[in-house]
Parts: structure tokens; sequence; C-alpha cells
């Protein structure tokens, strides 16, 4: 394993330079904060990262989760790592001080994760669960279930999961069947069954929390007719808990994220399960929809934390590996090897991978910043802004780490040469890893047509206004600085392209041709990615470049703030040029991929 995994100058670069977590305090809900405490808990979960997770990375893998006698054994460094997490109050560090949280910011929980996950990525999922699952809890149920479920679960004792596909229905959420029928003690009788539920069962806790999808008899057809349940996999009665009729009937055996089991249960066969209603009948669907959100950014920052340590595994590998001589030693056959990090093309794998895992996080970051201000600012007005923007920003930020970071992790792979597809290097491993997170919680394809079919409309095109608001008033701030200035002006030449896109694409909606509107929304998100991760890029640029005019650093942080520079350049001249072909593919009226009369695909 490499001996490092993520840089801890970079996300603290992130947190306090670019993004000014300090900023946040100033509202009340945040007001107990400083920087300092932001510090202690970022150096805790860096603790947990170095001394359970990272080193059990391999053997989870290695030793995946078994299923035998209707009970699934996991890697034993779960359990201690659900204790740490419970014990250092970060399960739910985000949560209100009512609900048994730190009311930490979002910004600094994301920091927090992405140590964890470039750590190891498959176990970071049983306490991300957890915390998703306790929210929707927090946020609508009542206040006896609250006291009932959130302190285990924020504990690390119970496990709490999202239940929401079905074998029949996958994101097709208004398919689902599973049933609910009220019974005279005011629960429900549960019925149905759930696929690809991951932590869905487990010996490292004592009880699962499943926050679970179903159909109150009567109720509505499609998704108007959806309800959220507790479904407990042990439930109390008379004060001891008794089998609830929730049956693990298997286990996925997954490409990657071995160490996190994926299960398929079902509840009910015995006439026997009981659930509680979270919130309002027929309001399911809208609650979910939050742990949803939640975890399509979680999935996002995972794509960037599993491509930060393959970024540092190549790069260790690149200095220490001899081969090839320089192509300008003149006397090449006596020449001793050169490493391969001074042969151009590895520098330039290099380059990406590090250009797509920090652009990658630093745009996640964003997103929490958003949500944090969006959350808890005073001012309503700016309240609807930030939820507007981290709403048109989700789907973007869920995509690009992952379907990049599969290319980051390649490239990795590359670096290595035949090393890297052998299971001595771990960079195999999290090609493994990275790949399902362009399938979470909603596939590429589905936050494409979410990004064009919905945010980019939404409110007549509002999101998409302050959003170019806030990429103009970086562009603004770069063109202060010489060697910024082309490329601010680039920036914005691609924001004019962007827009001729959406002004091309959107009269199709509005005529009622969504086949015509929709048909390459998946080109539609890689030009807005590119776009707005080179945002990302010149933010950090611009903090940079005023550090080495306004402070003199030296060494190794004048090298820091130079190579953010360097990358920026980079991102610019070999990335974002790319957007070329995808404006001229969304603007050509041709489309090639919609059904004909006559079948031409074979």
């Amino acid at each position: 394993m490499a001996k490092q995994y993520y840089s801890p100058r970079n996300l603290k670069f992130l947190l306090h330079e670019v993004f000014n977590a300090k900023e946040l305090t100033n509202l009340h809900h945040y007001k107990d904060h400083d920087n300092a405490s932001f510090d202690m808990v970022i150096d805790a979960a860096r603790q947990i990262a170095d001394n359970i997770l990272h080193p059990a990375y391999i053997e989870m893998d290695t030793n995946e989760p078994q299923l035998k006698d209707n009970k699934i054994t996991v890697h034993p460094a779960v359990k201690a790592y659900l204790k740490a997490m419970g014990d250092a109050g970060m399960i739910g560090a985000t949560y209100s001080y009512a609900d048994g949280g730190q009311q930490l910011p979002n910004l600094v929980q994301v920091a927090v994760s992405y140590i964890l996950s470039a750590a190891n990525n498959g176990a970071t999922m049983y306490t991300g669960l957890s915390a998703g699952a306790g929210r929707l809890i927090a946020s609508f149920a009542t206040q006896e279930l609250k006291d009932k479920y959130l302190p285990k679960m924020l504990a690390g004792t119970w496990q709490g999961t999202m239940g929401l596909t079905e074998p029949h229905a996958g994101s097709s959420l208004s398919d689902i069947t599973s049933s609910a029928k009220l019974t005279e003690t005011g629960a429900y009788k549960i019925k149905g069954q759930k696929i690809f539920i991951s932590a869905g069962d487990h010996d490292c806790a004592e009880n699962i929390i499943h926050l679970t999808l179903a159909r109150i008899e009567g109720a509505p057809k499609g998704t108007k007719g959806i309800s959220l349940f507790i479904v407990p996999k042990f439930r109390e009665e008379n004060g001891k808990f008794v089998d609830n009729d929730v049956i693990t009937a298997g286990i996925y055996h997954k490409m990657g994220q071995k160490s996190t089991p994926a299960i398929h249960f079902i509840a009910g066969d015995k006439d026997n399960c009981e659930g509680w209603l979270v919130g309002e009948a027929n309001q399911g669907l809208k609650y979910m929809f939050q742990m949803m959100n939640e975890a399509r950014i979680g999935v996002g920052l995972m794509g960037a934390a599993i491509a930060s340590a393959a970024y540092y595994a190549s790069l260790e590998y690149a200095h220490e590996r001899p081969q090839g001589r320089s192509l300008m030693e003149k006397d090449a056959k006596n020449a001793p090897q050169t490493k391969i990090i001074n042969h151009p093309d590895v520098r330039r794998m290099l380059l990406l991978q590090k250009a797509i895992s920090e652009g990658g996080l630093g745009l996640t970051m964003e997103a929490a910043r958003y949500a944090d201000l969006s959350e808890a600012s005073a001012n309503q007005e700016d309240k609807e802004k930030y939820f507007l923007l981290l709403d048109l920003l989700t789907p973007i930020v869920k995509t690009f780490p992952a379907e990049h970071g599969i290319r980051s992790v390649s490239e990795g792979m590359q670096v290595l040469g035949g090393y890297g597809y052998c299971k001595d290097f771990p960079l195999e491993q999290m090609a493994r890893d990275i790949r399902i997170t362009t399938i979470y919680e909603g596939t590429t394809g589905i936050q494409s047509q979410d990004l064009l079919g919905r945010k980019i409309t939404m409110q007549n095109g509002k999101a998409v206004m302050l959003l170019a608001q806030e990429i103009m008033q970086t562009i603004q701030e770069a063109t202060a600085f010489d060697d910024l200035k082309k490329y601010s002006e680039t920036l914005q030449k691609e924001l004019g392209r962007l827009q001729q896109v959406i002004q091309h694409l959107v009269p199709f909606a509005m005529k009622g041709e969504y086949n015509l509107f929709l048909a390459d929304a998946n080109l539609f998100m890689e030009l807005a990615s590119l776009i707005v991760v080179s945002w990302q890029w010149l933010k950090q640029a611009i903090v940079a470049q005023k550090a080495i005019l306004s402070n003199n650093p030296q060494g190794d942080e004048l090298s820091f703030y130079e190579s953010k520079i360097h990358t920026m350049k980079f991102y610019f001249a070999y990335e974002l040029p790319k957007t070329k072909s995808y404006a001229t593919r969304l603007l050509d009226t041709d489309v090639l991929t919609l059904t004909t009369e006559k079948e031409l695909i074979f």
C-alpha cells in the first residue's frame, strides 16, 4: 500500500484558503465552531483512517462478507470503525444539538468523509448510510421515533440503510410493490422485497434499521402513493427485542467495494413484519430524495477520494521506478536509467490524475458550502439562492468525480504498467471499487437527464443564471492577475458556449419534443462538467496566485502554490478544449439514437 492516500495540505488549502470555512461560523447555527475545532475534527478523522481503515483496505477486499445460516459476517475492522466513529460523534456530526449532533458544517464533514473514503472507500458506507437514514428520521419522524432510533444509530451500534430498489423496479420507483397495511396498534404490516441494500445486514451491528419505501393499501398509483417507513430487523415488544420478520435472502458478490455487503431482504414473509410511518402518508419519495441527494454528493466524493488514493499510489511508484532513459540524453546507451516520472507522458498521466482528484474534491466542497448556506442563512433570499445552486450542481457533483475518477484510476494503472494490473499493488482494487460510483444513486444517464431535463429549466433557468453569476465573479477576480487573464478569458468564452447549447436545446422541451431535448443529455453533462470544474480550478489558481504575491512563500509552500497554478493550466490546455466536440454534437439536429420505424441496431 502507498504511504500516502490524500494530501493534508491540499485539504486544508481548500477548506481554509479557497472556501474559508471560518466564514460559516458567522452564521448562528455554526457559531460555536472555529478553525481550531474544525482542524481537531479533521485530525481525529485522520487517526481513524490511519489506524483502522487504511491498514484493512486490502484485507477487506480479500476477505469479503459471507452469508451463512441467514447471518452475514464482515471484517472485524468494521466494528472498530463503527465504535470509533460513534465515540467521536462523527456519524451525526452535522446534526443539530437537539438531535444528538455537533452542528458541524457540511463543508467540514465533506473533508472528514474524504479522508476516510480515501483510506478505505467501501468501509465508509456503513457510517454514511446510518447518517443519511438517521437524518430522515431527524427531519420527518415523530419525537418518539427519534428518541428510539437516533441515539443508537449515531453511536454506531445500530446500522441504518436505504430500502428503495426492488427486483422488478430499479430506478423506476413508481413501480415498487412493497405494501403497508395499518394495524390497530398504529404500526403497519410490511410486505415486500428490496435488493442491492448496502450494509443491509452484518454482525457488527446489534440492529439494522431499514428506511423503506412502500405503498399503503389504497394509496394512489405511481410515485404519489409511496410512503416511508422505519422497518427494523428487530422490534421492541414488552421491553425485549424480537425478530421482525426481515430475512436476508441473499448477498451479492460484487466486482468491488467488497467490504460492505449488498443484500436482498424479504420483509413480511411470515406476515409478521412491522414498520412505522415516517412523516405523512404518500410523501415517502419526497422525503427519501433528501437522503438520495446527500448520497449522490457522497458518491461523487467517494469518486474523488478513490482517485486521490490512486494518484498518490501512482506518484509514489513513478518516483521509485527506473525505466528507460531521457530522450535528451546524448549518450543514451551508457546513461543510467531514469525514474519514470521524468518521462513527459507519465507526467501527463499524473497531472491528469491530480487535476481530476483535486478538481473533483473542490467541486464537492463547493456543493457542501452551498448546502451550509442554504440551511443556515438567516436571509430567505440567500437560502433560496444557495438551495438552487446546490440543486443544480448535485448531478454534476455525483457524475464528474465518478466518470472522470474512473479515467483517473485507469491512468494510474497505466503509470504502473503491468504491475498496475496485479494484486501486488492497490490500483487494480481501486479500479474495481470506483466503477460502481457511476451506478450508485442513479446512473450517469439518470443524472444527465436530471441536469438537462429538470435542473437547467427549473424556475425558468434561474439556477443557471445564478451559477453563471458565480462563475463570472471568479472570472472577474482572475482578470486582476496578468498570469491568469488568459484563463479567465477562455472560461468566459466557454460559458458563452454553454449558453449557446442551452438556447439551442430548450426550445425542443418547450415544444414537447423531449426525445430530441434529452437524446444527448450525457454529452451535455460532459460539457457542463468540464466548464464547472475549470471554474473550480481557476478559483484555486487565484488563491494560489494571491498567496505567492502576498505571503512570499518559500520551499515546499511555494512549490505547493505553483503546482496549483500549473495543474490549472494543464486542465485548461488538455481537458477544457473537449467542449468544442461536445457542443458540435449537441448543436447538430441530426439525432442518431432515437427509435425509428426500422430497427438499425443489430
